[in-house]
C-alpha cells in the first residue's frame, strides 16, 4: 500500500491549503490527522489503522484547538458593516437616486449613500442605515 503514501500526503497539502484560503479554523485538524495517517502508512500499518490514525488525531485536535477557535471568533473585530447597520445617519448632501447623488454622515465618517426606496432626502434629514453594497450605504428616512 505504498500508493497510500501519496493519499495521505495529498490529504494534507489539500487540507492545509483549504485551511489557509479561509479566515477560520476549518481545517487545520485534518491536516494533523493525515500527517498521523500518513505516518502509519510510512511504517506499512493495515488500512484500517490508517483511517483509524486520521480520525482519531482529527478528532482529539478538534476538542483540542475548540477552546482556542472561540477565543479568535470573540475577538472578531467589527467591520464598517457591523459598526453602521441599522444605525442613525445624518445626511450630508441631497439623497437623489435619479441623479447618482447622496451623501450620509455615520460613525466619523462620510459615505455614499443612496435611497433604499428610491425617494429624495434633503440635506440634514436623519436616515437608518439598511444595507450597504460595497462602500455605498442605502438608506430610509427615520
Amino acid at each position: 500500500m505504498d500508493w497510500m503514501l501519496f493519499v495521505w500526503a495529498a490529504a494534507a497539502v489539500c487540507f492545509g491549503i483549504a485551511e489557509a484560503a479561509t479566515a477560520g479554523l476549518v481545517s487545520i485538524w485534518f491536516v494533523g490527522g493525515a500527517l498521523a495517517a500518513l505516518a502509519g502508512a510510512f511504517f506499512h500499518a493495515p488500512l484500517w489503522v490508517q483511517i483509524a490514525l486520521f480520525l482519531a488525531v482529527s478528532v482529539i485536535l478538534l476538542v483540542a484547538t475548540r477552546p482556542l477557535a472561540r477565543r479568535i471568533r470573540e475577538r472578531a473585530v467589527p467591520t464598517n458593516l457591523d459598526r453602521v447597520l441599522h444605525q442613525t445617519g445624518r445626511v450630508t448632501e441631497r439623497v437623489d437616486n435619479e441623479r447618482s447623488t447622496g451623501a450620509v454622515y455615520i460613525d466619523g465618517k462620510t459615505w455614499t449613500a443612496r435611497s433604499e426606496d428610491g425617494s429624495v432626502l434633503e440635506k440634514d434629514a436623519m436616515v437608518e442605515i439598511v444595507r450597504m453594497e460595497g462602500v455605498k450605504l442605502f438608506v430610509r428616512a427615520k
